[in-house]
């Protein structure tokens, strides 16, 4: 019979409407811009920093993440932190796959998007947030920015979040895009119930 994998990460091509196999996927370095933006912390004036090449998917984060023996930030553990814009609670929790020399050496986790992340959620026994409806736009997940298309909220909730003070800088940054064979889009990694 068949077996139930529960959720799993899929690769969905939104201008297809379908899920691309892993095959079906091809890798290319591009140039992106890398955000970083700060995640404050719960009652107090304190931040951790953090970047991230795609900002709509903060919507959906269930956590940041830090390794638990860098010392700027493992004081950090167990605290919460909010997320920009949604005011959404989430905790500061240590992981020993985080990168300390990527970035800001914290990381925030979207398991619903990304699959190192669902890894990390996994062990954490952290909630998974879906955000994207079929099409690339964003669900109701996405609060205020429910039915934009996943770049337009990218630009938005940027704006948004330099109004609010919570930007530190973009940078031009080199990392591997995933696009689908056919069509050459950017696939978007999707949580989805497989049998």
């Amino acid at each position: 019979g068949l077996i139930y994998r529960g959720p799993r990460l899929i690769n969905w091509s939104p201008g297809l409407k379908t899920a691309v196999s892993d095959l079906e996927v091809e890798y290319n370095e591009e140039e992106v811009t890398l955000y970083y933006f700060k995640y404050m912390l719960k009652d107090s004036g304190d931040h951790i920093p953090v970047a991230t090449v795609r900002p709509e998917t903060i919507l959906g984060d269930t956590a940041v993440a830090v390794h638990p023996d860098d010392v700027r930030y493992n004081k950090l553990i167990g605290r919460t932190a909010i997320v920009p814009m949604l005011e959404r609670e989430i905790p500061v929790i240590a992981d020993t796959t985080v990168n300390r020399e990527f970035g800001t050496g914290a990381v925030k986790i979207t398991p619903g998007h990304d699959p190192a992340d669902y890894e990390i959620a996994q062990r954490a026994g952290l909630s998974i947030i879906s955000l994207f409806n079929k099409d690339a736009t964003l669900n109701e997940n996405a609060g205020p920015y429910a039915g934009q298309d996943r770049f337009d909220c990218r630009r938005n909730l940027w704006a948004d979040m330099e109004r609010a003070g919570l930007t530190l800088k973009t940078e031009k940054h080199v990392t591997q895009i995933p696009r689908s064979q056919r069509g050459g889009e950017i696939v978007e990694p999707m949580v989805s119930t497989q049998w």
